[in-house]
């Protein structure tokens, strides 16, 4: 599942260290990290959710292999991200590096014991899932109600927000990947973006075009009809 860490009037944890997640803060945690490389999964659907992990560094995309072999992707997690807090026992998507990727976890079962006996981080607990179930939410609104072009407006919307309104948004994300989380054809992003574009909305830097400068966010905005 996935949760971003943000600022607002309900302040929520912005590290392990706010979920009680240290070895110096609690005797019975021990926090571990570790490096993997583009394309390498970290955990698999079913596998068990013994451990809560956050991207120290890079991105991880969690997604599901659908019966005719497509792939929808549920959540982006970039620095800061904390994932992989299921309410069963077993995780619902597969998760992997999008680029090399670095990510401190923790066992659940640590974190769980430490919320028995420490309100505040029961309380971020249920904060973190509460945010999950809330991007579930849109994200089921985004892929059944808006049109191609509002569903891209509005991951860019998205991506602005999470990085804290840079001016150049360096996605690690391909367009594949972009593809398969709007619910649409790889084609079908390439237009809408080109698009955008052409409307003076975004610009690019570098051959790749995963750098992208938003030129009118006003009008983005506007296009995103559901934001």
């Amino acid at each position: 599942m996935f949760v971003r860490i943000t600022t607002d009037a309900s302040p929520r944890p912005n590290s392990l260290k706010d979920l009680g997640m240290t070895s110096a803060s609690n005797p019975i945690v021990s926090l571990n990290e570790f490096t993997y490389k583009k394309g390498t999964e970290i955990y698999g659907e079913k596998e068990p959710a013994d451990y809560v992990y956050q991207v120290k560094s890079g991105a991880v995309r969690s997604y599901k292999l659908l019966s005719d072999g497509r792939r929808q992707i549920g959540a982006f997690h970039l620095a800061g991200d904390i994932f992989g807090l299921e309410n069963g026992n077993e995780h619902r998507f597969t998760a992997e590096a999008i680029v090399d990727t670095t990510v401190r976890l923790i066992k659940r079962q640590s974190l769980e014991l430490v919320a028995e006996s420490d309100a505040m981080v029961a309380r971020n607990m249920l904060s973190m899932t509460t945010s999950n179930l809330q991007h579930a939410e849109d994200h089921m609104l985004l892929l059944g109600r808006k049109t191609s072009l509002e569903r891209v407006a509005a991951f860019l919307l998205e991506m602005d927000k999470r990085l804290s309104g840079v001016d150049v948004m360096a996605l690690p994300m391909s367009r594949r990947d972009i593809a398969d989380y709007l619910g649409l054809t790889l084609e079908t992003v390439s237009r809408a973006i080109s698009h955008l574009h052409d409307l003076g909305v975004l610009g690019f830097i570098g051959n790749t075009q995963r750098q992208i400068v938003l030129l009118n966010r006003q009008q983005l905005a506007s296009l995103d009809l559901q934001h």
